[in-house]
């Protein structure tokens, strides 16, 4: 029997990545993140896993890159600040095809900012914080319940496409408790890595199928592995050889493009016979689906789309549900980021940005005041 439960985000997080395996744990305290690490702590020694707290960010990433080498669904959770030192190592486990989950805990910025106030300014950050070409996976939760699910989300995909995925929370996600219905195990899916099979010839960054994807061999098991940031050969050798890197980066970007459906994610609400749409994500969507119910009492035809994936950005789903829309409204908590992309994908749909800073989170009213006024504030 499944059980109800009174979790906040940050500690269904938690308890969604010893659901989905994990079993390694490398952080550095920071708010609003730190319940991830401190609820960790204490779950991961119960399930025959290990925590440990790093000196910092940097070196955090860097053992979660090696425990997944070692065989072991691997993750950390940090805020802004420490994100940004991360990026480095991210880079690498994008090149290496490491797979493992990053948790960013969205607070006001730049820099210490408003250090336990929630923001959404992270997420150009979550798709192009790491030097290089790559296709990053970006997921978005807007409840506790959500936060789960998303969260094992983040691992299945993370194991299935041999890539960091991001989960991007906020401190009103991250600290809201919410009760939530805990599934029981094995009610929600869980996806491991493809091992290769027993081959000395094996050749750990070599894609022989249409998935481009290559089995994930740990050290220990007797392949003959060499793992390195440096444009290499499927062997694994460095090569700078340009056809080797472009093969290379060509693949691990395909990767991802080519079987985008199957990542990209959106809700709908009120969408078919909309003429306004609020396009928003996280925290901000919770008020602008208020804004909606709202408007739609006063006779309004407003309907919504909330995107559960970030990056791969979902450009034909919010086209394909744009076509007949006259405006599109996008509420989030920073000066504007997401609104860019929404642009960039409806054509000449009239798009206008509802942003907020300060570390405070959209209210219904003052949504719908943007609608009611044709997006006069």
């Amino acid at each position: 029997m499944r059980d109800y439960v009174l979790f906040s985000g940050n500690e269904a997080c938690a308890e969604a990545a010893i659901y989905a395996g994990c079993r390694f744990f490398a952080g550095y305290p920071i708010t609003p993140a730190s319940e991830i690490a401190e609820h960790l702590a204490k779950r991961l020694p119960e399930v025959n896993g290990v925590y440990v707290q790093m000196e910092d960010e940097i070196a955090s990433m860097a053992a979660v890159i090696g425990a997944s080498w070692a065989g072991v669904k691997s993750m950390t959770a940090t805020s802004g600040p420490g994100f940004s030192l991360m990026q480095e190592n991210i880079s690498y486990a994008y090149m290496t095809e490491t797979p493992c989950v990053v948790v960013d805990v969205q607070r006001s910025g730049p820099s210490t900012g408003q250090a336990t106030m929630p923001s959404q300014q992270d997420v150009y950050q979550a798709r192009y914080g790491a030097h290089g070409d790559y296709e990053s996976i970006v997921l978005c939760p807007w409840s506790v319940q959500e936060t789960f699910y998303l969260t094992v989300r983040a691992f299945n995909l993370s194991e299935k496409f041999r890539v960091p995925v991001i989960l991007l929370s906020d401190e009103v996600i991250g600290h809201m408790r919410e009760n939530f219905l805990l599934p029981s195990e094995g009610e929600v899916e869980v996806i491991d890595r493809i091992k290769p099979e027993r081959d000395l010839h094996f050749e750990p960054f070599g894609a022989k199928d249409p998935s481009m994807v290559p089995p994930m061999p740990s050290f220990g098991e007797g392949y003959r592995l060499l793992v390195t940031g440096s444009a290499h050969r499927e062997n694994g050798v460095r090569d700078y050889t340009p056809s080797v890197h472009q093969k290379l980066l060509e693949r691990i970007t395909k990767k991802i493009l080519n079987r985008k459906e199957e990542i990209v994610e959106i809700e709908t609400r009120y969408v078919d016979d909309a003429k306004t749409i609020l396009v928003c994500y996280g925290s901000v969507a919770r008020p602008a689906l208020g804004a909606v119910e709202l408007a739609r009492k006063h006779g309004l035809k407003v309907g919504m789309i909330r995107l559960k994936t970030l990056w791969p950005f979902p450009d034909d789903e919010i086209a394909g549900t744009c076509e007949e829309v006259e405006k599109i409204y996008v509420p989030e908590m920073n000066m504007g980021k997401i609104v860019r992309e929404v642009k960039r994908c409806v054509g000449n749909v009239e798009v206008t940005s509802i942003p907020k800073v300060g570390g405070v989170i959209h209210g219904v009213k003052e949504i719908y005041q943007w609608i009611s006024s044709g997006g006069e504030g």
